[in-house]
């Protein structure tokens, strides 16, 4: 009997799949929800670490109360109180210079050696020799005296008096002529002075009116535009004062506007009538100073046109008299001249050569004396070469070196030359500082800064490297700058310093004590005023959050580090001294310890 296969359930089969498990795919949802719920809280827990990160990290300080002196800090150069200026006589070169800047020397020490080198005294000895002796030789070469040109100015003068004559006889026959034109020209004259008056009075009418100022104008022609230019200035005042007082109405309505949020307690409001009101004061003024202004002007077109057309009469008039009178005078030269002046120029051309012939006879014996004269120079000058023939052998012979020696002890403070250099007279070519006299300093500060300080006060001196440096202040006095309120503090100096450098001082003003200390170093100025940026602290689920908060300030005093101030900032209170990047009011921030 064949054998019977046993048929099994279809759930029993396995085929090549394996059998779906939706248990399995529960099992993958719960464990990708595992992951991001554990995610999520890693971020949470760390949330509060990576945005504190990106804030800026800064360094506070507590606000302090207590004791605090006041100083201010300056600088100035050192001055000796009294110097010594070495100098040359006469023009030496430097063979050596035996001291350097800063080098103590005492009195009677070697500070340098000169020579004679190329002597400019001696060329210019030589110089003046030669010009002596040119001189002289010139001398021995004059020509004798020439009376060629005198005797031809008395032929000339001459000839003038017997015209000068002839014209007069002439003249005797023609009166009745003479006398007309002579009326004729006097009325021309006056004609010609009333017209160049009335030009004058038309041309400074004209100028005032084009500069509108008639202080020196005529009064019979400006009486009227002085009352209208007075009328239009007036309007314009008017004008301004009612325009002023609408800008600061209708400005003050503005401002208003704006200000509530930034106050509580905002100015009382500008109504719109009183805007109003103003605003017709100000255009009612503005039409009349229109108005007046164009009364003034038209005027002033008016006047200078009539003006200038009177002007241009004036003028016309004035060239037509002068021609007039030019004519005559010109005709009165020869015949043309009166029976007066003809006799008048006849006795002035023969005063004329009179004159010529005595100055001859005069030039004639003074030439005789001259002559003498000259002599006695020829031999001054002779005298004087040989003088300069002397000196230039003098010093032809000077070429000896000379040692230059220190008047005073003191300490060298500047050296002007070197050696192979060639001095001058009175070329300061080493500078001594007298070490006995001492030194100052002069320091400028605010003056109101300067109440605080007494004299005999003892500065710090900063950047005493030595050590032995001490300042002492004994004067204050006013800054001589042109419109400074400075004052000018002066400090008596001493120990190991040098004249030429620069000495930090710090002065003290004055000990107090104060309720708010803060670092120096917090305290900022802008245009608002000084104030410190403190830090506030707020709740958040996650912690502390802390910010940073503008607190208006007035500096009372300061020191070195720190300073006094006051406001709405008390003691205990955390100031921001440094931070990681800049920091404004209002900015989230993080604590260094955080």
């Amino acid at each position: 009997m064949a054998d019977v296969k046993e048929i099994k359930d279809p759930k029993d089969i396995k085929g090549d799949k394996e059998d779906y498990d939706p248990r399995r795919k529960r099992e993958i949802i719960k464990t990708i929800l595992i992951i991001f719920l554990a995610g999520l809280l890693v971020l949470t827990f760390f949330s509060n670490t990576i945005m504190n990160k990106s804030l800026s990290q800064i360094t506070t300080e507590r606000a302090t109360s207590g004791k605090l002196t006041e100083r201010i800090r300056g600088n100035g150069m050192v001055m000796s109180n009294q110097s010594y200026g070495v100098t040359v006589d006469g023009n030496k070169v430097i063979d050596t210079i035996m001291v350097k800047t800063g080098q103590e020397v005492e009195k009677g020490d070697v500070l340098m050696t000169v020579g004679t080198g190329e002597s400019e005294a001696l060329n210019a000895a030589v110089e003046a020799l030669e010009a002596l002796e040119l001189e002289y030789n010139k001398a021995l070469l004059a020509p004798g005296a020439d009376y060629t040109a005198e005797n031809q100015a008395i032929k000339n003068a001459r000839e003038d008096l017997a015209e000068a004559i002839r014209k007069r006889d002439d003249a005797a026959a023609n009166q009745g002529n003479i006398q007309a034109e002579k009326d004729s020209y006097r009325e021309n004259k006056s004609q010609l002075n009333y017209y160049t008056k009335l030009q004058t009075k038309l041309t400074a009418i004209i100028s005032a009116i084009d500069m509108d100022d008639y202080m020196s104008a005529p009064a019979e022609y400006s009486g009227e535009l002085i009352s209208l230019k007075s009328d239009a200035e007036d309007a314009e005042k008017i004008y301004q004062e009612k325009l002023a007082v609408y800008t600061a109405i209708f400005g003050a309505s503005e401002e208003d506007e704006t200000e509530e949020e930034f106050t509580d307690a905002a100015p009382a409001a500008v109504s719109p009538e009183e805007i109003s009101a103003a605003k017709t004061a100000m255009e009612e003024a503005e039409t009349a100073r229109n108005a007046a202004s164009d009364a003034y002007e038209t005027k002033k077109s008016e006047l200078r046109s009539e003006y200038s057309s009177q002007l241009a009469e004036a003028e016309s008039n004035i060239e037509y008299y002068t021609s007039l009178i030019e004519d005559y005078e010109s005709g009165m030269s020869g015949e043309g001249m009166t029976l007066e002046m003809l006799n008048e120029d006849v006795k002035s051309k023969q005063r004329a050569l009179e004159d010529l012939i005595a100055q001859l006879d005069k030039t004639q014996k003074d030439n005789a004396n001259q002559d003498k004269l000259e002599s006695l120079d020829l031999a001054a000058m002779k005298k004087n070469i040989d003088k300069a023939k002397e000196k230039v052998e003098k010093l032809k012979k000077e070429n000896e070196t000379t040692e230059i020696i220190s008047k005073y002890s003191g300490v060298v403070s500047s050296v002007n030359a070197k050696a192979g250099d060639e001095t001058i007279p009175d070329m300061e070519i080493i500078t001594i500082d007298i070490s006995s006299e001492g030194y100052t300093v002069e320091i400028v500060v605010e003056g109101e800064k300067t109440k605080k300080i007494k004299k005999g006060v003892a500065a710090e001196v900063l950047n005493n490297w030595s050590g032995n440096v001490e300042a002492v202040l004994t004067n204050i006095k006013n800054d001589t700058t042109p419109n400074s309120k400075n004052r000018i503090l002066v400090f008596t100096v001493t120990g190991d310093v040098e004249s030429n450098t620069n000495l930090d001082l710090s002065i003290p003003c004055g000990s107090g004590n104060y309720e708010t200390i803060v670092p120096k170093s917090s305290v900022y100025s802008d245009n608002k005023g000084s104030f410190v940026l403190t830090v506030q602290s707020k709740s958040s689920p996650l912690g502390n959050r802390y910010y940073a908060q503008r607190v208006p300030v007035e500096v009372i005093a300061s020191d070195e580090m720190s300073s006094a101030v006051s406001g709405s900032i008390n003691y205990g209170d955390y100031v921001i001294i440094a931070a990681s990047k800049p920091v404004a009011p209002g900015d989230q921030v993080r604590m260094k310890d955080e």
